[in-house]
């Protein structure tokens, strides 16, 4: 097992009345794709703000080793940060805005310039060097945007929403550039509301929600700790009852994805004979589609839908801005 390199220990952080991280605890491994997810509101971007050390945590301990060393955050050229919001110059070449952000985390001059040209000729933006961001599509404005967080080549980078603006094309690409950073020795965090993408990348997860843990470990971890087997879909004429399927023993939630469908996560190794002898007697059945259960579903049925409220999510940006 690799070591660690970051350790978060008991982490909170209130703003007022609002409690936006509540006794986090958790590592990041040397060298893997550990994935933050959690709903709106669920303390994930207060928890990268902390990592980065644009906030401090009220309490508890943030304790990074990237070099052997024990720190509490980070030296410039180790950390790589792809913030949610933009976060680049917009009236300046993007060539001189990269080449700046390079020699700001310790790359000289003409080797950051270098760099810069090399990433945008990979990212197909060789030919808008000198133009400036504004000029951009949002697609390619985050393009240049996870340049700059990975163009001196961190030891650890944190990636908050990096497939925000892309089409499915570039997120593939993106997918591949994040895996190879990884196979050269790059650690990598990164949140993400796309949880086909974060399925397909991350060795961990940790999912948050009301910012604390609600489920860690890997895919396949997770779907042992919530027992989660196949998600079955029936397609039905006319009513779609689904109260007898909810309350049966093998079914760990019910619930309508349409006008005439019932999707039910079945929990593992329970035998399904019983529940679809039920089901064809209570419903008329005209399709049925079987797929084991996607990182979404676990996602939706862990946080029971329950999705923080407008008012406490804007009241936590709200507090986080004005601090």
């Amino acid at each position: 097992m690799s070591r660690e390199i970051l350790y978060v220990d008991a982490v909170e952080k209130g703003f007022d009345r609002v409690k936006a991280v509540d006794g986090l605890t958790f590592g990041v491994r040397a060298g893997e794709i550990f994935a933050l997810l959690g709903p709106n509101g669920a303390g994930k971007s207060t928890t990268v703000r902390m990592l980065t050390g644009i906030i401090r945590p009220d309490r508890g301990t943030i304790r990074y080793t990237l070099t052997g060393e024990r720190a509490a955050a980070p030296a410039p050229s180790q950390l790589g940060y792809l913030p949610e919001e933009r976060g680049l110059y917009k009236d300046q070449p993007i060539i001189s805005t990269l080449t700046y952000f390079g020699v700001q985390r310790g790359m000289n001059r003409p080797n950051a310039a270098r760099a810069a040209e090399q990433w945008l000729e990979r990212l197909e933006l060789r030919d808008r060097a000198q133009d400036k961001l504004d000029a951009l599509s949002k697609g390619n404005q985050q393009k240049v945007q996870f340049i700059a967080s990975i163009l001196h080549r961190p030891s650890f980078a944190v990636l908050d929403e990096p497939f925000s603006g892309l089409d499915p094309v570039n997120q593939d690409t993106f997918l591949d550039l994040i895996r190879e950073l990884r196979a050269d020795g790059m650690t990598v965090l990164l949140s993400a509301h796309q949880m086909q993408l974060v399925e397909r990348i991350a060795d961990r997860i940790l999912l948050i929600d009301r910012g604390r843990e609600v489920l860690k470990g890997s895919l396949q971890e997770i779907r042992q700790q919530t027992r989660a087997g196949n998600k079955i879909t029936l397609k039905v004429a006319g009513e779609p009852r689904i109260s007898m399927l909810a309350g049966h023993s093998a079914v760990e939630s019910a619930r309508l994805t349409a006008a005439d469908e019932i999707t039910m996560l079945v929990r593992d190794g329970e035998s399904l004979s019983e529940l679809l002898v039920l089901a064809g007697e209570h419903l008329e059945i005209t399709g049925i589609h079987s797929e084991q259960t996607s990182l979404h579903d676990i996602y939706v049925h862990a946080v029971g839908r329950k999705e923080v409220s407008d008012a406490r999510v804007g009241e936590i940006a709200e507090m986080e801005v004005s601090r």
